[in-house]
């Protein structure tokens, strides 16, 4: 284990969530807070620990798997530790357990909140917890290799350990390069997304806010009502970039090459339209007697829909008195998840397809068992320790799910409430059905464990899994 190396690279890391704090207490500064000091503190803070780590550089900075696995556990442990300062320091958030699983939604890009109205917080505060989601949904880790000249060349070890999907690779030769893609098409993404906001009217302050929250597909907005007090026009806009931001952003460097036969034959990218199309239809359908027009209707459907499978969780009615066909729907969705390598939670299409053309397989070989046949996905051919992966991945994924409900169960709160709960903060979701409003009445013990439950999910389980196994610490 390169230990000089994780530590030097964790570092690094909280270096990046200083300069966060830091634009964040511009933020203050620009609206005249005092709450900003807070924000100073914990960059001034952040910044101190970043100096400490410079004595830690290693001579060899050579990634190995388990090494990027560790790393990447550590650093987003450390950030939410570090990043549930300013909101406990102000006392805007009086308990520092409520503030870790707050940073921890953010970073993880859930959209979970113990709050009951966002406007307690401060500007600086609102526009930190809203940065989280931008940091966390693409990866600060991703961003740490496309900027840093120090990164090794094996960080495509971090890569796959903080990319959500079934299988990460290299758009380009260079884990360098193929980082710095990503982000500039994710920045491209959020500065469109933040320009068609400001032409429907939407303040500035809130757009920024909004479209930070929409890039990371995490939820976090300015008003308790979420989107439902925006024109029709700012609710169609972030619909469709919460589908955008759900879709593998390979595909979108695809499309930037003009190689767009492989852009638009992927076999997820279909599956994903297909399911958004059919949900938005059986939802309107179900919910059509509750709305006086087709387009309210519609755009309601359309809205819960790309929230829930994109796993951002922005309302803009509640759906909590929707029909239970409708509600059932959407609960699936947040399992489903969305593409591979997007900034979204959940299982991910592409492990779902994985899924069924296995079992499909596993059938057909049953009735004609002299008979082999491949699973076949994006028109290759998968090989048997992918899709071993793949189940083995949903057999651990099961069990998490389960010991988080068994955890959750002792709160007593109905069926419906904990194991929506479970399944939102488990898939990165944020919202859930039942007899609560938010997650402020569940148990500090219910709130650990749904904080590292949003871990386990947006990291997919292993890394945090890796970090606290005993064996990996040894020679």
């Amino acid at each position: 284990m390169n230990y000089k190396m994780i530590i030097h690279t964790t570092g690094q890391i909280i270096g990046v969530g200083a300069i966060c704090l830091l634009l964040s207490a511009g933020v203050s500064l620009v609206y005249a807070e005092v709450e900003g000091i807070w924000l100073l503190l914990s960059a001034l803070f952040s910044g101190v620990l970043f100096f400490i780590s410079r004595f830690f550089k290693p001579k060899d900075t050579v990634f190995f798997a388990k090494e990027g696995l560790v790393t990447v556990a550590l650093s987003w442990i450390i950030l939410s530790l570090i990043g549930a300062l300013p909101f406990y320091l102000s006392k805007e958030i009086p308990d520092y357990i409520d503030c870790f699983f707050e940073t921890v939604s953010g970073f993880s890009t859930t959209g979970a909140t113990i709050l009951s109205d966002p406007q307690v917080l401060s500007k600086g505060n609102m526009f930190w917890r809203s940065l989280t989601h931008w940091i966390g949904g693409m990866g600060v880790l991703v961003l740490l290799v496309a900027l840093l000249p120090s990164v090794s060349g094996r960080s495509i070890h971090m890569l796959r350990a903080e990319m959500p999907g079934p299988v990460v690779g290299k758009l380009v030769p260079k884990a360098k390069q193929t980082a710095r893609i990503l982000y500039i098409i994710y920045i491209v993404l959020t500065l469109l997304q933040f320009i068609l906001l400001l032409a429907g009217g939407m303040p500035v302050y809130e757009s920024a806010v909004h479209t930070l929250g929409t890039a990371g597909t995490g939820g976090f907005g300015v008003y308790a009502e979420s989107i439902a007090s925006y024109s029709p026009y700012l609710q169609w806009v972030i619909t469709i970039f919460m589908f955008l931001f759900g879709i593998n952003f390979n595909l979108f460097f695809f499309i930037l090459i003009k190689r767009f036969k492989l852009a638009f034959t992927s076999q997820e990218l279909w599956t994903y339209i297909g399911i958004v199309l059919v949900s938005t239809v059986l939802i309107a359908l179900n919910i059509s007697n509750m709305y006086p027009t087709f387009e309210e209707t519609l755009r309601h459907s359309a809205f819960q829909v790309s929230s829930y499978i994109s796993t951002t969780g922005y309302t803009t009615v509640n759906s909590n008195t929707w029909p239970a066909f409708s509600k059932m729907i959407l609960i699936v969705l947040m399992f489903i998840g969305a593409c591979a390598g997007s900034t979204a939670g959940g299982l991910k299409v592409s492990r779902i397809v994985l899924i069924a053309k296995s079992v499909r397989n596993r059938i057909f070989n049953v009735v004609h068992p002299r008979t082999v046949k491949a699973v076949r996905f994006e028109g290759k051919s998968v090989d048997d320790a992918t899709i071993f992966s793949v189940l083995s991945y949903l057999a651990i994924y099961v069990f998490c799910f389960i010991v988080l409900l068994l955890i959750l169960s002792l709160d007593n709160f109905n069926f419906e409430t904990n194991f929506t709960a479970a399944a939102s903060t488990f898939n990165n979701v944020g919202p859930f059905f039942g007899q609560l409003s938010n997650y402020a009445d569940y148990s500090v013990i219910s709130k650990i464990a749904m904080s590292f439950a949003m871990l386990l999910g947006r990291l997919e389980i292993y890394p945090i899994l890796i970090l606290f196994l005993p064996a990996t610490w040894k020679k």
